[in-house]
């Protein structure tokens, strides 16, 4: 058994070596079903979450005159949605070719750099709303200030900041990378490899970039939940009419949509890195790794489209908007006892009608 036979036997597990660098060449052996399942799906998210959320911002411009906290933060989410959706179609190429980016490494940057901040502007916007949500309705007095609306302006300069800095790294960042077989990569996570205290950096952003929002998140709306019930319970007109079943309904399908949309995607991301703490992963886990990334990335960038669908269930005037177009009357109910209400007015109450929560009335 000579050295052709140990290079032959390397290159069938998916390894090429030259001197002392080994890399895998097995990464990409999925582009033929990639090429055609993923720019499908990032179509459907273009097309959907660009017409869904200009419409919401196309309700909620009106409303500016009469802003308050929960439209400031609507108007903030639905503009990083927008903003990410108008970066897909670079993507919807690269996909289409097979992984492939013809476009330089500056486009690579710029287009990853809106990739990631409007994603994870996305996800801080949403933390947001449930804490302001939590304090109309749980905490109106105490901690009114937070939902002043010059206050809640700085607030989402803060957040847009704050993104901004956790994303930056990926300037001093090497993007792009010609593949053995010739196609150059975007954006992927192989090209980072070679970063120093890789593990710790993505493992820090989990934490930060989902870790906090999501135990935010859950902990806001779950005490929200607990306090539309008790309410219901104390006034039998609410109970009846069912309103408060159907907001408390709505929470936890917002609550469902980003744990679904965003968990898989940040575990995968975390449980890699502290397999690479404790040992070097070989071509075979690399690659496995690699479809899952792409797949679950597919699912948290989902989350824009599916946005849309909740404005129409909680917001009364996206979902009137939407029914005047198909030429229907409508009768609304809900508003902004639940996630966003870009037509709520900052006195919060369960819907149109003042059936009001205990101590709920915040004054701005």
């Amino acid at each position: 058994m000579g050295p052709n036979f140990l290079n032959t036997t390397r290159m069938e597990h998916g390894v090429n070596s030259t001197g002392n660098v080994t890399m895998c060449t097995n990464l990409y052996d999925h582009r033929d079903t990639a090429r055609v399942l993923m720019p499908l799906h990032y179509a459907i998210v273009f097309v959907v979450g660009l017409l869904g959320n200009g419409l919401a911002f196309h309700v909620i411009r009106p409303n500016m005159k009469k802003i308050n906290s929960t439209t400031l933060y609507s108007t903030h989410l639905v503009v990083s949605d927008i903003l990410f959706t108008l970066s897909l179609p670079l993507r919807i190429v690269y996909y289409a070719n097979g992984f492939h980016w013809p476009l330089g490494e500056f486009l690579c940057k710029a287009s990853g750099l809106i990739f990631y901040i409007n994603t994870y502007a996305g996800v801080n916007f949403m933390t947001c709303l449930s804490v302001d949500r939590f304090i109309a309705v749980v905490l109106p007095l105490k901690y009114s200030r937070f939902r002043k609306v010059q206050n809640v302006k700085y607030i989402c300069v803060v957040v847009w900041l704050v993104v901004l800095v956790q994303t930056l790294p990926l300037i001093g960042m090497p993007m792009t990378n010609k593949e053995p077989d010739g196609y150059i990569t975007c954006m992927e996570y192989p090209n980072f490899e070679k970063v120093d205290n890789l593990p710790y950096m993505l493992i820090g952003a989990v934490f930060l970039g989902y870790g906090i929002p999501v135990v935010t998140i859950l902990a806001c709306y779950s005490v929200l939940c607990w306090k539309l019930h008790f309410a219901a319970k104390n006034n039998h007109l609410t109970e009846k009419s069912g309103r408060s079943k159907k907001a408390i309904g709505v929470i936890c399908c917002v609550i469902l949509v980003f744990v679904v949309c965003y968990s898989p995607y940040h575990i995968d991301i975390l449980q890699y890195m502290i397999r690479k703490l404790r040992y070097t992963p070989d071509c075979t886990e690399l690659h496995s790794f690699q479809v899952s990334l792409h797949i679950t990335v597919c699912l948290m960038n989902f989350n824009s489209c599916m946005d849309p669908f909740i404005y129409f269930f909680a917001c009364k005037g996206y979902k009137r908007k939407i029914m005047k177009m198909m030429k229907r009357p409508v009768s609304v109910s809900l508003s902004s006892a639940v996630r966003t209400s870009p037509e709520g007015s900052s006195r919060d109450f369960i819907d149109g009608h003042k059936i009001h929560l205990n101590n709920t009335r915040s004054h701005e």
